[in-house]
C-alpha cells in the first residue's frame, strides 16, 4: 500500500500519540510504502525545526531527527510534476493529494480529515484518512 503520511501524523509520533506511533512504525517495518515530494520534505523540516512544538516530546531534537532520517530512507522520492491544484480550503494542503496522485498513492493519512475532504477536484479511489482508521485497516 501506498499512502502519503501527512506532517502532522509525523509529529504525533514524536509527541508519543498512539495512533500516529503505529502509523509511523508501519512505514518503518516496511509494511507501507510512505511517498515523499520536494513540498512535504520541506514541511517536514520546518516543522520538526520547531523547538516549542516540541516541549513535551518524548524524543529530543537529535532522536526526532534520527526518527526523520530512517522515515526518508524507506520513502519513495516522488515528483510532482502536474499541479492539479484542487482547491483545498488551506491553499498549502494542496501539494498532499498532488504528490498523492503523482504517486499513484491509495491514501493520505492525516488529522487533517476536514480540510482534505473538501477538495473541488476529486481522484478516483484516493482516500483520506484518520490514523486510527488507517491502523484499523492494516490489522484486518
Amino acid at each position: 500500500m501506498r499512502v502519503v503520511i501527512d506532517t502532522n501524523v509525523f509529529v504525533g509520533a514524536c509527541l508519543g500519540v498512539g495512533a500516529s506511533n503505529g502509523v509511523i512504525r508501519a512505514c518503518l517495518e516496511r509494511r507501507v510504502v510512505p511517498l515523499m515530494g520536494e513540498t512535504l520534505f520541506r514541511e517536514f523540516e520546518a516543522v520538526l525545526a520547531r523547538d516549542a512544538l516540541f516541549v513535551n516530546s518524548r524524543l529530543n531534537a537529535q532522536e526526532r531527527n534520527a526518527l526523520l532520517d530512517s522515515y526518508l530512507a524507506l520513502c519513495e522520492w516522488t515528483r510532482v510534476y502536474f499541479l492539479w491544484r484542487p482547491n483545498l480550503q488551506d491553499e498549502s494542503d494542496n501539494h498532499l493529494i498532488e504528490l498523492a496522485v503523482a504517486g499513484d498513492a491509495d491514501a493520505i493519512v492525516t488529522r487533517n480529515l476536514r480540510d482534505l475532504q473538501g477538495a473541488q477536484l476529486r481522484f478516483g479511489a484516493l482516500r483520506v484518512i484518520s490514523p486510527e482508521d488507517f491502523l484499523k485497516e492494516l490489522l484486518t
